[in-house]
């Protein structure tokens, strides 16, 4: 394949669900003429209730969805695989490059409060994992890091009770331990995907001149800057297709989805398929 060929052939995003649309939306705005292709494993989440074993072998299976289908970058947005599965993907996929979505999650955090206090909001899965921790301590050991698991945002974006006082509420009291620490963060980290829709109640909530690092839009960033490094840039100047897959639940997917991706989806728009 040639390198104009290489150049239009489409960006592949895996999530165990709809949470990683927040990420493919993200990619869409920041890479307008690019082909996407999504897979969401709805059969199989949440990914983060599993064995280390059987994650990897889940991640594997999307990744070869995804790579069979011909595409030039691999986005994994699920932070429970790219915290588990993210080494085994990258070899899996050689030569084609794969980013998570934790390292650019880090690495903004990092960038925007040096030697500061930094709060991860995730699920109970990486939060167990620790994956944003190392990530962060790894590129500056000046700073400290705590990690929230907020199961019950999960379900409000899902909801799409993004806004407002149930919403900041529940925000608050996942906050409250903090106060009894005395733990005031710099940063405070969207490590699950789908917290992205309750950006503007995290930031209501939060103390003023807190970061909010969003780590969909961070790995559009580092995406984007890599295909242009590499020369993989799709040269097409019309918009790019988009391509929605899931493993089970086609009306769920586009009911819930759409919320995610910011428009209305059918049912009849997701293309099933098995792993």
């Amino acid at each position: 394949m040639n390198a104009s060929q290489t150049r239009r052939l489409p960006i592949g995003v895996f999530d165990s669900g709809v949470g990683g649309l927040t990420v493919f939306r993200a990619l869409r705005q920041a890479l307008p003429h690019e082909d996407l292709i999504y897979l969401g494993d709805t059969a199989r989440l949440p990914y983060g209730t599993k064995s280390r074993a059987s994650i990897s072998r889940y991640a594997g299976q999307a990744t070869a969805q995804l790579q069979g289908r011909g595409i030039k970058l691999l986005v994994v947005a699920c932070n429970t695989a790219s915290a588990v599965a993210l080494d085994a993907l990258q070899e899996q996929m050689k030569p084609v490059p794969v980013i998570g979505v934790v390292e650019p999650g880090a690495t903004a955090a990092v960038a925007a409060r040096p030697g500061g206090k930094h709060l991860v909001l995730a699920t109970e899965a990486t939060v167990r994992y620790g994956a944003y921790r190392h990530a962060i301590l790894g590129r500056d050991d000046r700073a400290e890091v705590r990690e929230l698991a907020c199961e019950m945002m999960v379900s409000l974006a899902e909801e799409g009770w993004t806004e407002g006082s149930i919403a900041e509420a529940i925000i608050r009291r996942y906050l409250e331990p903090l106060e009894d620490l005395a733990y005031e963060p710099d940063s405070i980290i969207l490590g699950c995907t789908h917290f992205p829709l309750l950006r503007a109640a995290i930031q209501s909530v939060a103390a003023e001149g807190t970061a909010i690092v969003d780590s969909a839009s961070t790995t559009a960033g580092v995406s984007a800057a890599l295909l242009a490094e590499h020369g993989l840039l799709n040269d097409q100047e019309s918009p790019g297709r988009l391509k929605l897959m899931a493993t089970d639940g086609a009306s769920r997917f586009a009911r819930v989805g759409g919320r995610f991706i910011g428009e209305d989806l059918d049912a009849e728009d997701i293309e099933l398929v098995d792993l």
